[in-house]
């Protein structure tokens, strides 16, 4: 019916840092309306063939990211719901004030990170932790 579900997130993978303006990674997915976090997703150090490991970029190495923390919240508190999992995520991230550039725009076009996801933000999951925390002691769930 065109309606999102309440029960799933969507990733955008953020890079290292801001140097250039880069923080959104180049290559990542963004959108205000349908992505509603972002999470680490270059210079992640993974397996690979051959008993190896190697560092490789990608939103989907950001989205297990995110998995990591709902698990992670799910396994201290285990009466949150998962709408109140993706709530504190979004709610616990790092906002990034800066200006960055828009991924994959010509001539390297900037825009506010908060106009790239729905919550602006760079998934925290020390943050995410002390809000459920909080959220216990405030009797939420």
């Amino acid at each position: 019916d065109g309606k999102k579900t309440s029960n799933f997130i969507t990733v955008g993978a953020s890079d290292e840092d801001n140097t250039g303006g880069r923080l959104p990674a180049s290559f990542s997915n963004y959108s205000k309306e349908y992505v509603d976090i972002f999470a680490p997703g270059v210079n992640i150090y993974s397996t690979s063939m051959n008993n190896t490991y190697e560092s490789v970029d990608g939103t989907s190495f950001a989205g297990p990211v995110v998995s990591g923390v709902s698990a992670l919240l799910k396994s201290f508190f285990p009466k949150l719901t998962p709408q109140q999992i993706i709530e504190i995520i979004l709610l616990s991230g790092n906002a990034i004030p800066d200006q960055v550039k828009i991924p994959g725009a010509e001539n390297e076009k900037t825009t506010s990170f908060t106009k790239l996801s729905v919550s602006g933000k760079i998934i925290n999951a020390y943050e995410a932790v002390k809000l459920a925390l909080q959220w216990e002691v405030e009797k939420r769930f």
